[in-house]
């Protein structure tokens, strides 16, 4: 069984139309073409805009709960091509059929970010301002500059209102006419035949885009969507504390509204490369130090390299190797809180691969004075290496 609607977008089947909205905005930016990597991106995103356009249809999901998946999609792939049955011209959709007729899938640049059908100054319901969709990318930083805070520049190709139309998608001195088919009002009715009955449905004009009006040409720079690509640097301040999946927003760097509507939102997601020597767990850190045996034995006062500068650490008399110690407010800052997490330094001792006489000398007498059945020929030198 093909995955249904409901799964496609992540939500229950009695979720609300504002559930359902949500739940679409943050898969098509996570799986647009545009942002995904993924090969299959263009193939989910298209399911993605169909589980959405069904399913804040009133009369379209009542069908689609009824009939249940299969049969709705089928029907509809039947009214799509011609073929007859449930959906007749336009098929459960409505409009003037298929994945590729307007409407089925409309252009799916467009749709994302805010081109296309429904702009413009004709009668037809879908001319309100809308707020673009948001976009994603990634940004890379290293430990110092999530310690520290830093500004960073993030060089992306994103949407744009196309400046020559200024987003109409038609030279301002283009020829225009009203629209015939839909007669200015930029929707369309249409009577369908379906398992249930007769049912009337409003769908966009298919051939204004629900503009109401048709213009004698489109503008030549973005050929008529009123989007163009453009490649934008911007300048991102970093906050101190940032960990690794977190993201940062920038109000109006997304893709262009619909409408004279606002921008989306720019989402950057960071990632904090920590490096070799440090590992990172919240805002805590931890790090190995080694000391040498008689470090060890007898006791020291060692350096350790914390983020910000070196720092004096007592090493007790006795210290085991592996054993840890906390130096408190030496970690990570806390993000737009104050005060910092913690260093936790955990000790190994090193023994010396090679031991001149006098120091074999004195471990062997200090073997000895513990009462330790030693082989001088070199077990208890092994034993002590390994013991470590």
């Amino acid at each position: 069984m093909s995955e249904n609607f409901y799964d496609v977008l992540g939500v229950s089947r009695d979720a609300s139309e504002e559930e359902i909205k949500k739940a679409y905005r943050k898969q098509a930016a996570e799986h647009h073409p545009d942002v995904s990597d993924d090969d299959d991106a263009e193939e989910r995103f298209k399911k993605i805009q169909k589980a959405k356009e069904v399913l804040t249809d009133e009369q379209k999901r009542q069908q689609y709960d009824q009939m249940g998946h299969d049969r709705f999609t089928e029907a509809d792939k039947r009214g799509a091509t011609g073929g007859g049955g449930p959906g007749g011209a336009g098929g459960p959709f409505g409009g003037a059929g298929g994945a590729g007729g307007a409407g089925g899938f409309e252009d799916i640049f467009n749709q994302f970010f805010g081109g296309g059908g429904g702009r413009g100054r004709g009668g037809g319901g879908g001319n309100r301002p809308r707020q673009g969709q948001d976009l994603r990318t990634g940004l890379t930083i290293d430990l110092e500059e999530a310690f520290e805070g830093a500004t960073k520049e993030v060089t992306l190709t994103r949407p744009a209102k196309c400046d020559t139309c200024d987003g109409a998608g038609h030279p301002p001195d283009a020829d225009v006419e009203t629209c015939p088919q839909c007669n200015g009002r930029g929707q369309v009715q249409q009577v369908q035949q379906t398992p249930l009955g007769r049912v009337q449905q409003t769908s966009t004009c298919p051939r204004c885009g629900g503009e109401g009006e048709l213009y004698s040409e489109d503008c030549a720079d973005c050929g008529g969507d009123g989007v163009v690509r453009e490649e934008a640097t911007l300048s991102v301040e970093i906050p101190a504390g940032i960990r690794s999946g977190q993201s940062l927003r920038m109000e109006r760097e997304g893709a262009p509204g619909e409408n004279g509507g606002p921008n989306g939102d720019l989402l950057i997601e960071v990632d904090v490369d920590v490096g070799d020597r440090f590992e990172r767990d919240g805002d805590d850190l931890r790090v190995n130090e080694a000391v040498s045996f008689p470090q060890a034995v007898f006791g020291d006062t060692i350096e350790v390299e914390t983020v910000d500068g070196s720092v004096e650490m007592d090493v007790p008399a006795g210290t085991q190797s592996g054993e840890t110690f906390r130096l408190k407010g030496k970690g990570m800052p806390r993000l737009r809180r104050r005060g910092r997490g913690d260093l936790y330094v955990q000790v190994g001792v090193v023994v010396p691969d090679s031991l001149n006489d006098e120091q074999r000398e004195a471990l062997e007498a200090f073997a000895e004075a513990g009462g330790e059945d030693i082989d001088v020929g070199g077990g208890f030198f092994e034993k002590l290496k390994s013991s470590f």
